[in-house]
């Protein structure tokens, strides 16, 4: 099969110059889905970041109703395989217990993508349940970062971070419950962004109230890209119990112009968690730059009891996955999680989540409403924070201390040592502000460090903006300018 163009040609396209070539009449729809098709089988046996090729909308990519005269004219996109559902499509949620089971019907949010003229056309690796730091389960899949593949991508949205690290699309889907859009991102060299709370929709089976700490998002190698997702798939579906907002002009207008000086605060010691001094010197560095770019830069963490934080969002991670996994059993005639089907710190999840008391959920919210406050005042002072991505080095694969099939028999013991090594990200979360994790550092052992910009609340544009900033000033070049070990362009 001829493809529409050369592998050096594709890496050097986003998105959005992807879509240009469509509306100029270059390049169709169906030869960019041939073209991403024929880099998932390039790539993939070395990856196994691709569950499922969906090859009738490989053949017609308007068939499921895609838009070409969206804002991305019939670019690919892989769909994490959790979060928004597609009508009479696989959705098997990296778990033994899923195998099999067909959406009945498209989310709201799926909608909105493929509105957006983005063709989805297929499913990529997430652990089981979204529920750990990567998708490494030899049992279901085991997916090898682009970078150095004895390690992992970080998860929960591990198969985007290895897809769009590797050159294969320009754009995918991440979910992020605690950084799962910014972990696998900033160890696969990826823009990723978590928006604040009230942007993108989780209807019909959830909501802002219910998820309290779920969000939707992507993947991208670019601000513009990134921008115009937002731009194009925000807003709430009909009878949302939270307000969804707007911003006083669209971001992919807002990034052409540089933010103004900022105040902009470093930090990396939370509470008991502390990063490695080479991610505290990569920190430090990218001060630096920004201080090359105008802003002023010092140090500063927000006043609030991170401990409490930390203890609240576990609270909060166990009573929702087992909720999760709860309604999942009783469709299949079950009244528990099977051994042999679901993993077993997801099985202590449930057993200790059941046992959460409308008590322990109200304390768990009031810390919940301490700490956004704490946040927010901060941010009266503060435009942005700064953070490395995570405090310690990407795990190799086959570390089963951060993973779902740990033996750990203390589900709190495993959230705690999973903390440790994910410090930064969660409490974003809990407060529903944005944070956007950037391809600006490297570790020790060579993969990409993302660097976090944290910002207060509906202020998703200024974190953009200052993105586009460092972007120009790069010249485009992120991660200096590498590419992984595994690459559509060798």
């Amino acid at each position: 099969m001829t493809l529409a163009m050369g592998w050096e040609e594709w890496a050097r396209h986003d998105a959005t110059s992807l879509a240009a070539l469509v509306r100029k009449g270059e390049i169709t729809p169906r030869e960019l889905a041939a073209q991403v098709a024929a880099g998932i089988a390039l790539t993939d046996p070395k990856l196994c970041a691709v569950v499922e090729v969906f090859e009738d909308l490989v053949a017609d990519p308007t068939r499921d109703g895609m838009d070409p005269s969206g804002a991305f004219a019939g670019v690919p996109y892989l769909m994490k395989d959790l979060g928004p559902t597609l009508k009479g499509r696989l959705q098997e949620m990296g778990s033994a217990l899923m195998r099999g089971n067909r959406a009945t019907a498209d989310s709201y949010l799926a909608t909105r993508i493929r509105q957006a003229g983005l063709n989805i056309i297929g499913r990529s690796t997430t652990p089981e349940f979204g529920c750990c730091s990567a998708a490494d389960n030899p049992a279901i899949y085991s997916t090898r970062n682009p970078w150095n593949t004895d390690h992992t991508t970080n998860g929960s949205s591990a198969g985007t971070g290895a897809m769009v690290a590797a050159g294969v699309l320009p754009i995918s889907h991440a979910t992020d419950g605690g950084g799962s859009i910014r972990i696998p991102a900033g160890a696969c060299g990826n823009i990723g962004l978590k928006v604040s709370r009230g942007v993108f929709s989780i209807a019909p089976a959830a909501s802002d109230l219910t998820g309290l700490v779920s969000i939707q998002g992507c993947h991208t190698r670019t601000v513009r890209d990134t921008a115009a997702f937002v731009d194009a798939c925000r807003g709430g579906a009909p009878g949302e119990f939270m307000p969804f907002w707007s911003p006083a002009e669209p971001y992919t207008t807002l990034i052409e112009r540089d933010p103004p000086k900022l105040r902009i605060a470093l930090s990396h010691a939370w509470g008991d968690y502390r990063a490695t001094p080479h991610f505290v010197a990569e920190l430090e560095k990218a001060g630096r730059f920004l201080e090359g770019l105008g802003h002023h830069v010092d140090w500063a963490l927000p006043d609030v009891d991170l401990r409490a934080a930390f203890a609240a969002q576990t609270t909060c991670y166990i009573s929702n996955f087992a909720q999760t996994i709860n309604g999942l059993l009783a469709p299949r005639g079950l009244d528990r999680p099977p051994e042999d089907l679901v993993e077993p710190i997801n099985r202590r999840i449930w057993e200790a989540g059941l046992a959460t008391t409308y008590t322990d959920r109200a304390r768990m919210q009031a810390v919940f409403n301490t700490t956004s406050r704490g946040f927010g005042e901060f941010f009266q002072t503060w435009d942005v924070m700064l953070t490395p991505i995570t405090a310690l080095p990407t795990p190799k694969r086959g570390t089963t201390e951060y993973l779902t099939i740990s033996d750990n028999p203390d589900v709190y013991d495993w959230f705690a040592n999973l903390w440790k090594q994910f410090a930064y990200t969660p409490l974003m979360n809990l407060c529903g502000i944005p944070a956007v994790s950037l391809p600006m550092g490297s570790q020790e052992n060579g993969l990409p460090l993302g660097i976090q910009a944290i910002g207060a609340q509906a202020h998703d544009g200024l974190l953009l903006q200052l993105a586009a900033q460092i972007e120009r000033a790069l010249g485009g070049a992120w991660n200096g300018g590498r590419r992984p070990a595994v690459h559509v362009a060798g």
